[in-house]
């Protein structure tokens, strides 16, 4: 059966793109005929490609080397995950999927080649593999050590003289071990159901025992409800000799001070100790307030402030859309001149009025480096030496095609006016860029 033919695209074909295969290395594997059909050469043995018809040769040749340079791309790109080693999770898969697009024989170019290179990439990925499951197995028996270590300090903590116990930072590390284990559980790797359940059988008797012995020390702790009351009623005293204070800043620290102290203070019983909390921060909240009143004071001041810093906003954001780039920078610099004398704004303001400005300061900035990346002679001049090299080569395929005509080698004619063509229409491409740089 013959091969379906291609679509060929409603839209006028381009100039041809630059292929990773050459055309005239191609065409040492395949065989192009005049309707547009393409034949892979392998080993000598002809493969039907397909068609591109209503095209010339390199046209319909080039069609199917894309196709080619296309896994070519990605077999690269495979490669270089292979030398960095990256996780192998869907190698073997894109790998394989690869191999079997090549052996479709529906592209051209070196296809042997191509398949030896994949070929070597499975065994590469297959190494990979055996090592991330090494590292894996390393990876379980740590974690399994981990798991002990977590267990053993847990009995340990939970096997100590409760008379002994500092209860404060002991409650801490044996919270701070649980949340290591849920951790573990979560994040680790698996240990296998008999090994996991019995590890945690052992942290959670260890667990039990402990809040055991800690429940019945903090039982005791009845005793020391006067001294907690004594030490939080210093701290209520001292914050509200503080509450009439207008030295905002100063005692707002000291507040935070309190506060520390407060949370580190022992806790008296749950009566008294809401009692306690309430009187300390009724004297907080009496400063507060007063620093919050006298903020809005200034704020009220601000508020005239504002309506200049408006008017210099509504001037900045006339500056868009930029039309003269110079004339916009000198008017936005007119503009920040006058920012810092408008004075201050109210804070409630400050974030809507400081974004507009960068609004307009960020447009312009983009604005002059867009026009640095025009103008810059570094790529203008890459630019210059391309269409130097491109004129010199359309020069040399006149004179091949002059001589061509002079021997009246019908073929060669051919082959030079194509060649001619596409050399021409990269031409224009090329000085339509370097006009955007004058």
């Amino acid at each position: 059966m013959a091969p379906r033919p291609l679509k060929k695209p409603t839209q006028p074909v381009a100039a041809p793109p630059a292929y990773s295969t050459s055309l005239e290395e191609a065409g040492r594997f395949a065989r192009v005929e005049d309707d547009g059909h393409v034949f892979l050469i392998v080993d000598g043995a002809e493969h039907a490609v397909g068609q591109y018809p209503d095209a010339t040769r390199d046209e319909a040749l080039g069609y199917f080397v894309r196709k080619y340079d296309d896994v070519v791309s990605q077999v690269a790109l495979l490669e270089q995950r292979v030398v960095a080693k990256a996780p192998s999770s869907d190698m073997t898969k894109t790998a394989k999927h690869l191999r079997a697009q090549v052996g479709e024989r529906k592209m051209v170019g070196d296809v042997l080649a191509l398949e030896a290179r994949i070929d070597a990439l499975l065994e590469a990925i297959s190494g990979i593999e055996k090592a991330e499951r090494a590292v894996q197995d390393e990876l379980k028996a740590k974690e399994l050590a981990a798991r002990e270590a977590i267990v053993a300090e847990a009995e340990e903590l939970a096997g100590r003289d409760p008379s002994t116990v500092q209860w404060k930072a002991s409650s801490t590390r044996m919270n701070e071990l649980f949340e290591l284990w849920k951790a573990a559980q979560k994040n680790g790797p698996r240990l296998g159901r008999g090994t996991e359940d019995a590890l945690w059988k052992r942290f959670r008797s260890a667990r039990t025992i402990f809040d055991r012995h800690r429940r019945a020390y903090f039982s005791q702790l009845d005793n020391d409800n006067a001294e907690a009351k004594q030490s939080k009623e210093s701290l209520i005293k001292r914050a509200e000799q503080l509450s009439e204070s207008t030295d905002w800043g100063q005692t707002a620290a000291e507040y935070r001070r309190l506060m520390d102290e407060w949370k580190a203070s022992k806790r008296a019983s749950r009566k008294d100790d809401d009692a306690l909390w309430a009187r300390f921060r009724a004297a907080q909240d009496r400063f507060f307030e007063a620093r919050k009143a006298a903020n809005e004071a200034v704020d009220d001041e601000y508020a005239g402030y504002l309506v200049a810093k408006e008017a210099l906003l509504k001037e900045a954001k006339a500056i868009l859309p930029i039309r003269d780039l110079a004339a916009a920078k000198k008017a936005l610099q007119s503009v920040r001149d006058r920012w810092d004398e408008a004075g201050k704004v109210p804070r409630a303001d400050m974030g809507r009025i400081d974004a507009g400005l960068r609004q307009v300061e960020d447009a312009i900035k983009a604005a002059d480096d867009e026009n640095w990346t025009k103008t810059n002679p570094e790529t203008k001049a890459r630019t210059n030496s391309a269409l130097s090299q491109l004129e010199a080569t359309i020069a040399q395929l006149k004179e091949d095609l002059a001589d061509a005509e002079r021997a009246g080698n019908a073929k060669k004619i051919a082959t030079a006016k194509e060649a001619l063509a596409a050399r021409e229409q990269w031409l224009q491409m090329l000085q339509k860029s370097a006009q955007d740089f004058s």
